[in-house]
């Protein structure tokens, strides 16, 4: 735990920081309807759900205002390049943006939760104020309206009233809506449904859209109503409240007069509106944009390599951009990371198909056939981006841990071309002084796409005397009988028989204990970035080695963890 403080004390203290503000607010705002002499009528008849349910909204306003800022991505992408961001610390921070976006998920649920659950007790509870045995203050309370020129305090205006129909024809409405939206969204948010359906998560996750409009319209229904300023001034509540028989006759104590709330939730969510509007309008002006796409290729693994060209495009190493198909859907934008190099004439992505939306694309471009489609028959596609990922930071190093499994080795394809550009080029003033590339791999034929450019870097190292700068590890962890036999035969040969390189591929799984080691021992006061793409499972382990090995003298070696997610 203490490796886990120091290295990650930034991110900590920005969630306690998040905690104390929605503490704040529940308890100041539970304790002013808890005493304010506004609501000193309401909570007799309510109790203290009426606070509940008060300090439970302040908190989903918070809430709602911060919901959508970790997935603004061009404000994401135009932080990590102001000045303010320009140390790896902040910078791991804003890579951290879709788990601050389940944080404060998981802060709505809570919140809403209580807030469901304290209004429905509310209800119940006027309800009851027209019964004999809630009191005689009470029934006063709940019969004064019925008259002409008299403001009610009770939504409910007699014993009979249906308290279903009444939810349904007041704020419940809206409440009952949001609610709904809110389990949906949610609930197609799991890993299990974006992985296997992401098209359903996709859709349903967009009903955002419709649960800030019934968050705004909710609190017009005035649920919750308390005495008016004026009423308070004439009517004195501390005295009067024990003299309510005397109300329609007494001058110093005349007719309590009430009002609802004036609805404030859209005060808290008009910023974020405004800024999401403003995403919308810069995805629309690049929806309409020319992409050239320059090249088709299909790999046996089940990857397909897009080449295109845009006008104005211009990127770094590691980022990624969202691509969308109108062929296939008018609304669905998916992410992939960048595989070329900002030195590149060209951009690329390698995608592997695994789902509905991907093997429509593959059939598009005819990647099952035997002979691609002319260029003019290819289907368009529209992009978004680039944008801002935590690869970006390899070159912020001295010394780089890239680590990917499966197709995550992409953003590392890009990274790796960029270092074979800038060595190259011997004026690039390049930071990056060892590389140690790990990647993992369970079918042998998918290292074919990317075998060439190991295979282009690995001699480039070699011919400019640094080939001590990149150390690479590719472990097989699936094959099958004639596989086995075919390595065993040809082991001794020079170049590994399923890479082509000359480090040999390692069969199995890494152990990391050992590794981890060796680079701490290598590099005794260095700053070392781990970067990883690749499978929950997997970074949590490679996380816990980072907090592991790291050194607890500020002087020592220390791992920055930092993972791939949009």
């Amino acid at each position: 735990m203490v490796y886990r403080i120091l290295n990650e004390s930034l991110s900590v203290l920005l969630f306690l920081l998040w905690l104390a503000i929605n503490v704040y607010l529940f308890v100041d705002t539970f304790n002013w309807y808890e005493e304010e002499d506004a609501y000193l009528y309401t909570r007799v008849m309510l109790g203290s759900t009426l606070a509940w349910a008060r300090a439970s909204a302040a908190c989903l306003n918070f809430n709602c205002l911060l919901i959508l800022l970790p997935v603004s991505r061009n404000l994401i992408s135009f932080l990590r390049g102001t000045n303010f961001c320009c140390t790896g610390v902040l910078r791991r921070q804003l890579d951290k943006n879709i788990t601050f976006h389940k944080t404060i998920a998981y802060g709505l649920a809570v919140n809403a939760t209580i807030h469901i659950i304290a209004h429905l007790v509310n209800i119940e509870r006027y309800h009851l104020s027209h019964s004999k045995q809630a009191g005689e203050l009470s029934n006063k309370l709940s019969g004064i309206g019925k008259s002409p020129n008299e403001t009610y305090l009770n939504p409910i205006r007699n014993y009979d009233t249906n308290t279903v129909t009444e939810i349904l024809t007041t704020a419940g409405l809206t409440g009952l809506l949001i609610t709904v939206l809110l389990i949906l969204i949610m609930t197609t948010s799991t890993e299990i449904i974006t992985r296997s359906f992401y098209e359903v998560f996709w859709y349903t996750h967009h009903l955002f859209v419709f649960f800030f409009i019934g968050l705004v319209i909710h609190g017009t229904g005035q649920l919750i109503r308390g005495q008016t300023t004026q009423s308070l001034l004439l009517h004195n509540v501390t005295h009067c409240k024990d003299h309510y028989l005397e109300w329609e006759t007494s001058a110093q104590c005349p007719l309590p007069q009430f009002s609802g709330n004036d609805p404030a939730a859209w005060k808290w969510v008009l910023g974020p509106v405004i800024l999401y509007i403003w995403e919308r309008i810069i995805r629309f002006w690049r929806f309409k944009q020319e992409v050239v796409i320059t090249k088709v290729v299909s790999h046996s693994s089940g990857v397909l390599e897009l080449h295109m060209k845009k006008c104005g495009f211009k990127m770094e190493a590691g980022q990624y951009i969202f691509l969308q198909c109108p062929a296939i859907s008018q609304m669905e934008w998916h992410p992939f990371t960048l595989t070329s190099a900002p030195e590149d004439d060209f951009f690329s992505v390698h995608i592997r198909s695994v789902g509905d939306w991907t093997e429509a694309l593959f059939s598009a471009f005819g990647a099952e056939e035997k002979t691609f489609k002319e260029p003019w028959k290819l289907p368009r596609l529209a992009v978004d981006g680039p944008f801002g990922a935590a690869a970006t930071d390899a070159f912020q190093y001295q010394i780089s841990v890239c680590i990917a499994a499966g197709i995550g080795v992409t953003p590392f394809a890009s990274i790796l071309k960029s270092i074979w550009y800038k060595c190259c080029n011997l004026n690039t003033g390049l930071r990056l002084e060892k590389v140690y590339f790990y990647w993992i791999c369970r079918d042998p034929s998918a290292f074919e796409w990317f075998a060439d450019l190991l295979c282009l870097l690995e001699a480039q190292m070699a011919e400019k005397g640094k080939a001590h700068f990149l150390s690479y590890h590719i472990f097989l962890t699936g094959w099958d009988e004639s596989q086995a036999t075919h390595i065993a035969l040809h082991y001794d040969e020079k170049l590994d028989v399923i890479t082509g390189l000359k480090q040999k591929t390692f069969y199995g799984r890494p152990n990391w204990d050992t590794e981890f080691k060796q680079i701490a021992e290598n590099h005794p006061s260095n700053s070392i970035g781990v970067f990883f793409c690749g499978p929950k499972s997997l970074s949590q382990s490679l996380r816990k080695k980072c907090n592991w090995y790291s050194s607890t003298d500020p002087r020592g070696v220390q791992f920055y963890y930092n993972k791939e997610s949009f």
